[in-house]
Order: C-alpha cells, then structure tokens, then sequence
C-alpha cells in the first residue's frame, strides 16, 4: 500500500486528470466513473438483450492491473497532458516499486498496488478498445477490467473475439484463456458478481461461497452468541443486500435460504450443536428481537 503522502498526492493528481479523461470515455464505460456504478452496467447488459443482443464474448483480461506496460499508460495520458511536471509525476507514481517481505523490488510493468490513481490509468488504457469495438459496431459494457461484448449473430461474437484478441496484444495485454469464452445469453455468465441469464439475474455461486465465509468468520461455535456478533452479522448483511438485491435481480427463494443457514448458524453458537430440535428453542421471533435483519427483508419494493 502507498504511504499516506504518495495516497494524497495521487488523489490530487486523480482530480486533476479525471475531468480532462472524463469526456473522452466511452458511454458504455461504467467502472469508477462519477455518477457510475456496477447496477448500471448491469442494466445495460440487459437493456441489449432485450435488443436483440443474445450472443456474449465474456471476456477477461489476464493480471490486467499488473501486466500493464507503464509505456501504454504513459502515452495514454500523454496524449491529453503536455505538462511535463504531471507526466513525470504519472511516471514516478508508476516507477515506486513494491516492498515484498521487507524487500524493495522495482516496477517495470503495472499500475500501482492500491494506488488511488490506478482505476483512472486503467480506463484511459482501456478507452481505445471501447472505441475500438464501437468503430466495428460492437456493443460493450466495461467495468474496469471486466467486460462483455454483446452481439446478435454467432459470427460477429468470433468477430469480437478477434478483435478484441488483436487489440489487447497492441497493448501488451492477453486475454485468459481459461475465463474468457463465448456463450449464449440464455446459458448464462457471471458478470460483477451477479450469475446472468435470459432467465434470471441473480448472485453467482463464488459470489453466495464467499458470502458464507464470512459468516462462517462470524459465527463460530465455540463463541458465545451476544449483541456484539449481531451487529457485525448486520453489517455484513446489508452490504450484501444492498449489492444483489436489486430491481432487475430475483434472488427471494436464494435469500429465505440463505437467512436461515444463518440462523442455523446462530443456534449452533447458542446450543454448542447442530440439531432441529432447537429451531423451536430459538425462534424467529427471538432474533428478530435480537436485531437480527434478515435479507429477504431488505428487498427493494417492486416498481
């Protein structure tokens, strides 16, 4: 992590370049843009397949924030900014180097490691292939690094492939050949967390998996059961509500499941076991006196 002056200088230098870039950007660039957000780009996708757009190039680009060439950056900006004071300023933020185990090792390639200024320098690295694609009348939604190319026929989704293929290797990037693929809408692909499809949208199973870890972390059975583990239970709760519960997502029957392995969860904390005999014990009710949210309760009302 860059020490707190590197922080604050980079976040002076990110306001700054963020309105020059700003303009430049692609429409269907949603990541760490002002007045952008992940549910946008999700609606998007669903507003081109609802046009017509059935086939996806669910792409993935191979360590994209380590692996880019500082050369591509540097020529990004550089091509907006004339002021040699910012471009060596760019320069040295991507030149700082990383300590690994009391080590200093230098950067040569990458943006920096919990740098402020990095998701910038990676949609203005990014911003020629969104018009790359758009040039070739290609539809895209991009967030950061995770995009996906959306398409009417077989044959134009081969097409993107290529193109985009070609694109990244100009940059010195790769796609993954293990996560990228080409599919159907209607089979379905995982996309900023959520498991899309022409039949629903709802929270991938990584996404449910890590969930469950931290409940797991909160929960332990050789802990006792009291106010304070409710309260982070809550937490963890409503951030995951207020993610995937959505207007355009269905996640009822996946959530009523999910609240009560919680409360299974909880019981085992408070009995020291795993039984059914105490879900009479400890009902709803007593955690719903608790303070216990529950997320089939923090659905949004339908519209």
């Amino acid at each position: 992590m860059p020490a707190v002056r590197d922080r604050v200088a980079q976040e002076v230098l990110r306001q700054l370049l963020s309105p020059l870039f700003e303009r430049l950007f692609h429409d269907d660039s949603y990541g760490f843009r002002p007045g952008r957000n992940c549910h946008q780009a999700l609606e998007r996708v669903l507003q081109l397949h609802q046009q017509g757009h059935t086939q996806v190039l669910d792409a993935d680009i191979k360590g994209f924030f380590d692996n880019i060439p500082h050369q591509v950056i540097m020529a990004g900006v550089a091509a907006e900014v004339a002021d040699g004071n910012i471009l060596r300023l760019v320069e040295r933020f991507l030149k700082a180097g990383v300590m690994e185990e009391g080590v200093f090792r230098p950067t040569t390639v990458g943006t920096p490691q919990g740098g402020v200024i990095s998701p910038l320098l990676a949609n203005i690295t990014l911003n020629s292939l969104d018009w790359h694609l758009h040039q070739h009348g290609l539809r895209f939604v991009r967030y950061a690094d995770d995009f996906v190319v959306l398409c009417q026929t077989e044959s134009q989704v081969q097409e993107a492939f290529v193109l985009v293929h070609q694109h990244l290797a100009s940059l010195g990037l790769t796609l993954s050949a293990e996560k990228t693929k080409t599919t159907p809408f209607r089979e379905g692909f995982a996309f900023l967390g959520f498991a899309v499809s022409s039949w629903s949208v709802t929270m991938r199973p990584k996404a449910i998996e890590k969930f469950k870890t931290k409940i797991r972390e909160l929960t332990p059975r050789h802990h006792n059961l009291d106010q304070g583990v409710i309260v982070r239970l809550n937490r963890v709760i409503r951030g995951t509500a207020n993610y995937f519960a959505t207007t355009f997502s269905e996640c009822s029957d996946l959530f009523r499941g999910l609240d009560r392995w919680i409360r299974m969860r909880l019981r085992c904390m408070k009995f020291k076991r795993k039984s059914r005999a105490d879900n009479g014990r400890l009902r709803l009710r007593h955690f719903r006196r608790l303070g216990l949210l529950c997320l089939s309760d923090l659905r949004p009302a339908p519209t």
